[in-house]
């Protein structure tokens, strides 16, 4: 088969795989929220809705704390009450009698909940609290059926917001409100109709950091989202109360993997060290250290634009203003373009289900809409950070991939990437896919699919030529993480192949290469023990 042939073949079976969208949220479904006593609150709001194009009687202010917690009472007077009011008065909401069916849950009955909306999602700005804090004085009778663990009213803004269309009925704030819209197969029913608002925050650290996650989300969107994706489980076994952690991380990594996305799967108890490289991060997911560590603690994390990462932890977003303590606070200041988190313990089974996350963000849900469809309860501890009309798979992969060749963009090494590990999925030969590489001229200049070359020579059983393409990916300019990838890679390979003296020297051009690599002394150990093991060869008569 010809190269042509083959490039078509793979674009077609791309195709049949890749779902196609109707529609694309855009501007005019928003609200922009932000803290008037607060300037860079706004600054960040104004941004946003320029680049989202979203119209002006849709930017709303409010006169809150300047810190991230905020009182029930201030909640409720200063930011729900006049929110609502504000929609109504804007005719993006109108409330009305609904008729409710009857379920395995309630009666059929009548409520009154927003019955026309013009909006699905609202966005908070830099500067608009984050939580909501404990209130000793709010008692509520039917709250004593709950599990004491559950016997709480603190929550997260974010997570308190996305019940606003029900702010009619007598909804109970102690303990977490089933999310009736968990796990939905569809968008359409992601909709405040259906009692859900899409709450999200450009939040971070520094303002700068809120203000550029549109503008990630919005470069992805128009030129992909490429790299690699990592998962970080713990290795529990089934019968263990926390499995479902775990069998969330590992699905979603074999959800990333039918996707088309090169996947690392970690599961030793301890979560990644610092010495293991993370190079090119489209999507992490992993758990359970109360502070960013590893690799995620690093001077520099390699993350694509667009990336989503995510580690659960009971308390991820107790702040967004730290750079080092818990996890989206670094995890943004590092790069991520969205993320989620918890601000209160949530308790696992209400912690974001990661799996059914990436399922649905995979195959064309917005960030919001993957995010709340994700979540089991509402009224509860959850933050969404990141754009919430952020669409990466809005485009198909051939669409995407016809464009990067039109525009001579160097993406396109990522896009056949993807096309390869597609075919890997779904049966294509390895020696097809291996000669597609070696006749594409893109890969002579890719250290991305030069290493994907070498990957399929080890597959193929080539160990040669596997070793060669390995050795010459590091001539072309890979990125930090990814030349300490090829190094470990090449030296395991290399030593298992009897050239320790290659080995040894490769150990030696990584120590010459990367001075602050954390993994130095047991990089400089497994060097003292072939040098040695070299000496005692020669040594034999």
């Amino acid at each position: 088969m010809n190269l042509t042939r083959l490039r078509f073949f793979l674009l077609t079976i791309t195709a049949l795989l890749t779902p196609t969208f109707a529609r694309a949220d855009g501007g005019d479904d928003v609200v922009v929220l932000y803290n008037s006593r607060v300037p860079e609150s706004k600054m960040v709001a104004a941004h946003y809705a320029a680049m989202r194009h979203v119209p002006a009687n849709q930017i709303f202010s409010f006169a809150l704390t300047t810190g991230e917690v905020m009182q029930r009472d201030d909640f409720t007077d200063d930011l729900q009450k006049p929110l609502v009011a504000d929609l109504v008065k804007a005719k993006l909401w109108k409330f009305g009698e609904a008729q409710i069916v009857a379920n395995g849950r309630q009666p059929a009955h009548t409520e009154t909940r927003v019955v026309e909306s013009k909006i699905r999602y609202a966005v908070l700005c830099y500067g608009m609290p984050l939580k909501i804090a404990p209130d000793a004085a709010l008692k509520e009778a039917s709250a004593k059926t709950l599990n004491s663990s559950f016997q709480h009213n603190e929550a997260s803004v974010d997570s308190e917001l996305a019940w606003l269309p029900l702010v009619k009925l007598k909804v109970q704030l102690t303990g977490p409100l089933p999310n009736l819209l968990y796990m939905s197969t569809n968008q359409l029913r992601l909709t405040p109709t259906e009692g859900l608002l899409l709450v999200a925050r450009l939040d971070g650290p520094t303002p700068e950091i809120a203000n550029a996650l549109v503008d990630k989300a919005m470069a992805a969107e128009s030129n992909g989202f490429w790299g690699r994706a990592y998962f970080d489980a713990r290795g529990y076994k089934t019968n263990d109360v926390y499995y479902l952690g775990d069998q969330w991380i590992l699905t979603g990594a074999a959800i990333t993997q039918q996707v088309g996305f090169d996947t690392d799967i970690y599961t030793n108890w301890e979560t990644y060290p610092a010495s293991y490289p993370l190079s090119q991060i489209a999507i992490y997911a992993g758990w359970y250290a109360t502070d960013a560590c590893g690799p995620f603690a690093l001077s520099k994390v390699e993350f694509m634009p667009g990336a989503f990462a995510y580690h659960l932890h009971s308390l991820s977003a107790e702040t967004l203003r730290s750079t080092t303590h818990n996890w989206c606070g670094p995890l943004l200041a590092k790069g991520a373009t969205c993320t989620m988190g918890c601000v209160y313990e949530p308790y696992l089974q209400f912690t974001p289900n990661v799996a059914f996350f990436l399922q649905a963000f995979c195959n064309g849900y917005t960030f919001g809409e993957a995010a709340w469809a994700a979540q089991a309860a509402l009224s509860w501890q959850t933050t969404v950070i990141g754009d919430p009309l952020y669409q990466p798979f809005k485009k198909t992969l051939p669409e995407l991939h016809a464009q990067l060749v039109r525009d001579h963009n160097p993406l396109l090494e990522w896009s056949f990437n993807r096309l390869i590990n597609l075919d890997l999925v779904h049966g294509v030969r390895v020696p097809i896919l291996a000669s597609f590489l070696e006749n594409l001229p893109a890969t002579a200049h890719s250290a991305v699919l030069t290493e994907k070359l070498a990957t399929l020579y080890d597959a193929w059983g080539k160990p040669d030529s596997a070793t060669a393409a390995w050795q010459r990916a590091l001539t072309l300019n890979p990125t930090p993480e990814q030349r300490l990838r090829l190094r470990r890679t090449l030296a395991e390979k290399l030593v298992a192949d009897g050239r320790d003296a290659d080995a040894a020297e490769n150990w030696r051009q990584l120590i010459a290469e990367a001075p602050d690599y954390p993994g130095l002394p047991i990089v400089r150990e497994k060097l003292n023990e072939l040098e040695q093991k070299i000496a005692a060869q020669k040594a034999k008569p």
